[in-house]
């Protein structure tokens, strides 16, 4: 038998849209607490997107169909506040405000209620848009990727959004930890400078801009980078002079033996290496370092991967998902299907508030 779910008796109200707090609130349901997303007439907008793209934002949810714009539903929410531990928001800082989805619109409802504005710049920082790709273009993360000869480049998924949705569900846990209620504000923009942390000091400190180097080298470690092999590319990681001396007896090479040699002839070992390396498919590469210690990895396919680790995907109603990236002993999350518009407008109850 599972254990209680860590967030049972937690109840939390989302007013978010796409990605950032959903994503946030879905962590959360995962682990027990009761979520009500509450959507506007019609339904939240990233349900125009596609079924799948929904249920993979969404799943264990509740939801309740709230025109906040009318005293109708402005009336239906203070008394939903009044029975929850938290509102979560993700929309513009002067939307929020309108709509009156702070703490101090709410407090009159709930004084320990915890009020988590996610936005682009901070809560009074206006309300430039401010989606994944600009914040990455903005914080520096797209100047300091990719090729030196190429452009600026971003990655494949919504690093900006996914991590602004982990950060906000540890600031609103904190606060509810805390007993005390108050506003919590996180922002896309101060995520992921966070998350520069230390390029960022780096440069406040020593005076070094980030620089770009081939093949998504590490500015510090060497060789720690992707790989051009006799067949496909290998991700190689070598932060200290064990690994590098074991890789150097299996790869049949020599010299270097220092990290700070190889980072002081950087050419010269990538050169070495690279040419060991060429000797060898990616596989082939993975599968002779990895019994060896050494952090290594064939460059895989998103299909590639998921079919590798078929343990990660659950079922949620008719989707098949990854499941919650956070384990913990004893309990398994129950995954239920994403919410129909408006599936709990009738069930969902004020109920007693648990401190």
């Amino acid at each position: 038998m599972s254990a209680a779910a860590p967030l049972a008796g937690i109840r939390i109200l989302e007013v978010g849209v796409m990605l950032a707090g959903p994503y946030a609130t879905m962590l959360l349901a995962d682990l027990g607490a009761e979520v009500i997303k509450i959507e506007p007439p019609g339904g939240e907008i990233s349900r125009q997107v596609s079924d799948s793209y929904f249920a993979s934002l969404n799943r264990n949810k509740k939801s309740v169909v709230l025109d906040l714009r009318s005293e109708t539903g402005r009336q239906r929410l203070g008394e939903l506040v009044a029975s929850s531990h938290a509102l979560l928001v993700n929309m513009k800082p002067s939307a929020i405000k309108k709509l009156g989805l702070t703490y101090a619109s709410l407090r009159q409802f709930n004084e320990r209620i915890v009020c988590v504005a996610l936005t682009g710049f901070g809560l009074d920082g206006g309300d430039d848009p401010a989606f994944d790709y600009v914040i990455q273009a903005a914080t520096g993360v797209a100047m300091m990727t990719g090729d030196p000869a190429g452009p600026p480049t971003l990655p494949g998924y919504s690093s900006a959004d996914n991590s602004t949705g982990l950060t906000a569900a540890l600031g609103l846990l904190a606060q509810i930890v805390s007993g005390r209620g108050g506003q919590v504000d996180v922002s896309l923009r101060d995520v992921m400078l966070s998350q520069l942390n230390y390029r960022a000091s780096a440069y406040l400190n020593d005076g070094a801009p980030p620089l770009r180097y081939p093949m998504g080298a590490h500015s510090y470690y060497v060789p720690a980078q992707l790989f051009l092999t006799a067949d496909g590319y290998l991700a190689l990681f070598i932060t200290h002079d064990a690994f590098w001396r074991s890789f150097c007896a299996e790869a049949g090479i020599d010299g270097f033996p220092t990290m700070a040699e190889r980072a002081a002839k950087r050419d010269e070992v990538l050169a070495v290496v690279s040419a060991a390396l060429a000797t060898d498919t990616a596989t082939g590469w993975e599968a002779r370092l990895r019994p060896l210690g050494i952090p290594v990895s064939a460059v895989r396919t998103l299909p590639e991967a998921l079919e590798a680790t078929p343990e990660v995907v659950v079922t949620a109603g008719d989707f098949r998902l990854v499941r919650s990236p956070i384990r913990i002993d004893g309990y398994e999350p129950d995954y239920r299907p994403a919410p129909g518009v408006d599936e709990h407008g009738g069930a969902v109850r004020p109920a007693a508030h648990s401190s």
